[in-house]
């Protein structure tokens, strides 16, 4: 099964725009030179793969440290110096939330690719573990806490975004009798994130193969027919708080 790759993108081969992730495009003045007036300008592509080489370095390196991981050691992962990092990243709490948000996002791409692109339902929620497991979303659990503000706005439109595509994926499977019906949206991420978690000072590459061993074998749990009942009810996403994950 080919999963996507986490490496960051290639190094820029110009100095990148200083840019606030924080403020929307909309909101950034037009620095660009000709622009016209009353267009938004584009962020230029050195500076968009600076963020997200950042933000992908910053994610590992939350993984493996926590939240409080050094910024100094983001940037040196990320390839930067730390005058780069605070241009895009004024604060540590905005590193963190865009961080989430990231994951978040590419989770839930990977969720309708996984649907739309593979030839059965169970293949398409196998294709979607995986990868939202390469993705560290297992990892996100730790860092919202500690004042995290877990209702912003952004966020909360991605965890809906999130939970929507992982149900249609799950129904799809379901629907196809390819996937047993007791369980729910709730125990798939429950398991995802509990089963993906590396151990606390490990890096997460270290346990990758043990991960992907792991969250297959619980896949194949979820193929019917069914072998067992299972106790209790099925788990839904209204069931579980971002602490219990």
């Amino acid at each position: 099964m080919k999963r996507p790759s986490t490496t960051a993108a290639t190094s820029p081969t110009a100095p990148e725009a200083a840019a606030d992730p924080a403020v929307p495009e909309s909101g950034r003045a037009c620095g660009t030179r000709g622009s016209r007036a009353g267009t938004v300008p584009r962020p230029r592509a050195d500076a968009v793969r600076n963020r997200e080489r950042i933000l992908a370095a910053a994610r590992e390196a939350f993984v493996e440290f926590g939240s409080a991981a050094p910024l100094d050691e983001v940037a040196r992962r990320a390839g930067i110096g730390n005058a780069t990092l605070y241009r895009h990243f004024p604060d540590r709490d905005t590193l963190v939330h865009h961080v989430v948000l990231f994951t978040t996002e590419r989770v839930t791409a990977s969720a309708e690719a996984s649907l739309a692109e593979e030839p059965d339902a169970f293949a398409a929620l196998c294709r979607f573990t995986h990868a939202a497991a390469d993705e560290r979303i297992g990892a996100l659990c730790p860092m919202l806490a500690d004042g995290f503000d877990q209702d912003h706005p952004e966020l909360l439109a991605a965890r809906t975004a999130l939970a929507e595509a992982v149900e249609t994926l799950l129904a799809a499977g379901q629907e196809s009798g390819l996937v047993r019906a007791d369980i729910g949206v709730g125990d798939l991420m429950v398991a995802l994130s509990q089963l993906s978690r590396p151990l606390p000072g490990t890096a997460c590459f270290d346990t990758d193969r043990f991960a992907h061993r792991h969250l297959q074998l619980f896949l194949d749990g979820l193929r019917t027919p069914a072998r067992s009942e299972l106790p209790g009810s099925a788990a839904t996403l209204e069931d579980l708080t971002l602490k219990t994950m």
